[in-house]
């Protein structure tokens, strides 16, 4: 059996992820993944199987109104569920059905701790505030699902449409690879340029776009940890509901489960805002396909 580093466990880390599971959970899933990978030859398969299983506990301690340990098993089940794609990607055996058992064991765990951490806090209260609560996270979090691979087909359509009446389509004009610009333009940009760095930097703007352009500016940190811009995505929503939550208290469940919610809303919004946008944008303009001896190919 391969002796596997640490290094290369890491290597097998999405090249962007979470912040939840970049900062609270790979540092823990990378070394049991290490163990796993070097003295057992469990499949992918199995620790999908694995996940799903602790997640199905984890929905039956919600119902038996045992919060902590509801959440415990809850983040387990997710760390499982994050080692069975590193040792796909480490030994080379993943599969195509593996892909669909890992997708559909996921939303049955949401639904089932869902249904669990309301059904719960009903018994224990009488409240339908918590089967409200528990019927919007697993709405959600389909609506999420069901909604990122449509967006795809659009974008994917919008590309397909560019193609076809892209005039660079009919005719032989240079590749993308080769932009042509003339010399005074060069020296334009130059010009430009210096321009720019003598000028004093002009205050920041306020109100939303100030917020946005200090976002923006956090970008090359997040890249440096491998965070994904969008800090609200479904697995810090699954966190906020059935880890952060539970362990607070019943009281944190309805506010911190509603805020998070909010949040993931805000985000998704935000994405089919710009999904949008991208459907409005003009066919890409084809590049000019007579040469002129001014111009230089850069």
């Amino acid at each position: 059996m391969s002796a596997y580093s640490l290094d290369d466990i890491r290597a097998t880390c999405k090249r962007k992820d979470s912040w939840w599971t970049v900062f609270l959970v790979d540092p823990v899933a990378c070394r049991l993944t290490l163990l796993v990978a070097n003295h057992t030859a469990v499949t992918p398969n199995g620790l999908s199987r694995l996940s799903l299983a602790l997640g199905l506990a984890s929905a039956l301690w919600f119902g038996a109104g045992q919060l902590v340990a509801g959440a415990a098993l809850f983040y387990l089940s997710f760390m499982v569920d994050c080692m069975d794609g590193k040792i796909a990607r480490l030994k080379g055996t993943g599969t195509v059905f593996g892909l669909w058992v890992d997708y559909v064991g996921d939303r049955v765990r949401v639904v089932c701790c869902a249904s669990g951490l309301a059904f719960g806090q009903y018994l224990a209260t009488g409240d339908l505030t918590y089967v409200l609560l528990g019927t919007g996270v697993a709405v959600l979090d389909l609506f999420r699902y069901v909604n990122a691979p449509q967006m795809k087909r659009v974008r994917d359509a919008v590309r397909e449409s560019w193609e076809a009446r892209s005039p660079a389509a009919a005719e032989g004009t240079p590749g993308p690879q080769e932009v042509s610009v003339t010399r005074a333009e060069i020296d334009a940009v130059l010009d430009e340029a210096a321009a720019l760095i003598d000028t004093p930097a002009a205050p920041r703007p306020g109100g939303v776009r100030g917020v946005l352009g200090m976002y923006r500016l956090a970008g090359p940190f997040l890249a440096r940890y491998r965070i994904r811009t969008h800090l609200m995505s479904g697995i810090e929503f699954h966190a906020a509901v059935f880890v952060v939550a539970p362990l607070l208290g019943a009281w944190a469940l309805v506010p911190v489960a509603t805020g998070a919610g909010a949040l993931l809303l805000l985000n998704e919004t935000y994405l089919v805002y710009r999904l949008w946008r991208f459907t409005r944008m003009p066919v890409p303009a084809a590049p000019a396909s007579r040469r002129d001896p001014q111009r230089v190919l850069v």
